[in-house]
């Protein structure tokens, strides 16, 4: 299978300042076989509500519809509007949840399912080549079902942002980085900015949840269950670093929390919690003969509700690997996730060494988020892209021979 088409899907709420620039970043693109979707969208009745903000972004999106509509685009794009009067969001239908699933939806009703899709968002920076190296990475890895960009956050010169910018990212690759040590199938980052899949695979795991926030995480989670994840290709996104409340969680609320909150809101778990993750991990193959206690196996049963883990799985699949793969289902992302945080935490400085020592990433002495330069810190930030994008690479070559072979 090879692809030759893209289709770019992006949701945008009072984007009016990156708009252009977004435009022409797709404009200078090198791979030219591309369409674009947009939805403009916002909850109907926010012109005259009488909310101050809600009638700004509103505003906003007006003037987003009217340049999209002008002659200064110049693409191939589809503009969804559900920002007008009597085209907004009514009910529990908003939200970036289901702008992306109008988004998707439309985009496989108008292509066969060996469209690509990309999805961006509008304050998000990447190369002119960007899509070509997307296209490229699928056609030379065949099966995948999703791509995870690499991502970096570009720093603002302002210190209240890019502190806790930083320690979020911190937080993001420490998470990754430990996920792909112990060979997790759920080691993925999941931005909206910066993901793609072959319209096929989103139709097999039933299309996107449509949340306020974490959809991306949840339809990532998705692709990893019934397929195989990619994790690199020849380029990167730059989402921008600011505060946001359009969402319940993620980087832009992470940055509006501030640093005194991120080591409750985003610890750095200690790494003996992965290590009983890859333990039970290892255990699989064996719990499809008998019982064993595995160090996940108290956890389990308080949120399962059940003291009964392993035999209805192994009524149900009949063979090893298919029992191994309805275990890694059920201790997916979110319940790792619940799992680590039952674990007594240290001060994040000193989780992260645990991680950066053995990589030979250097910390400064006394090393600090709340006090260390941010040139420091974003030396730290530094080393852990780079630790990731290595083992990104290794990952995916590491699968593509086991395809091939």
């Amino acid at each position: 299978m090879r692809y030759g088409h893209i289709s770019v899907a992006i949701p945008v709420l009072a984007e009016y300042e990156n708009i252009p620039h977004l435009v022409e970043s797709l404009r200078c693109q090198s791979f030219k076989n591309f369409d674009i979707y947009i939805c403009v969208n916002n909850r109907e009745g926010w012109a005259d509500d009488g909310d101050e903000q809600h009638c700004a972004m509103y505003h906003d999106n007006q003037k987003t519809l009217q340049y999209l509509q002008s002659p200064d685009a110049g693409l191939p794009l589809t503009v969804i509007d559900r920002s007008s009067p009597q085209k907004g969001w009514q009910g529990k239908q908003h939200g970036v949840g289901w702008a992306r699933k109008i988004l998707f939806e439309t985009i496989s009703n108008n292509h066969n399912s060996n469209e690509l899709i990309v999805s961006l968002d509008a304050d998000t920076s990447f190369s002119n080549t960007y899509l070509e190296s997307v296209i490229e990475a699928f056609n030379s890895h065949p099966g995948h079902s999703a791509l995870c960009v690499p991502y970096y956050h570009p720093l603002s010169g302002n210190d209240t942002l890019d502190r806790p910018l930083l320690r979020y990212e911190t937080y993001m690759r420490h998470y990754l980085l430990n996920f792909m040590a112990i060979s997790s199938p759920y080691a993925f980052s999941a931005l909206g900015s910066a993901m793609a899949f072959p319209l096929w695979a989103y139709k097999r795991v039933g299309g996107i949840t449509p949340l306020q926030g974490g959809e991306d995480f949840y339809l990532m989670q998705k692709f990893a269950k019934t397929g195989q994840l990619l994790l690199s290709c020849n380029d990167i996104v730059k989402p921008q670093g600011r505060t946001s409340a359009r969402v319940p969680f993620g980087t832009g609320p992470a940055i509006a929390k501030g640093i005194d909150s991120m080591d409750i809101a985003y610890p750095l778990y200690p790494i003996e919690g992965f290590r009983a993750v890859a333990d039970t991990y290892a255990m699989f193959p064996h719990l499809y003969d008998e019982d064993v206690e595995t160090p996940m196996s108290d956890f389990l049963r308080q949120q399962l509700k059940t003291d009964d883990l392993w035999q209805p799985l192994r009524k149900n699949f009949k063979t090893r690997e298919l029992f191994i793969h309805a275990c890694s289902e059920r201790v997916d992302g979110l319940r790792i996730l619940q799992f680590l945080k039952t674990f007594p935490l240290r001060r994040a400085e000193a989780e992260l060494e645990t991680l950066c020592k053995p990589h030979g990433i250097s910390m400064p002495t006394d090393f600090n988020f709340r006090s260390s330069s941010i040139a420091d810190i974003d030396k730290v930030r530094n080393g852990l892209f780079h630790l990731e994008q290595k083992m990104r690479f290794e990952q995916d070559n590491t699968i593509k021979e086991s395809f091939q072979r």
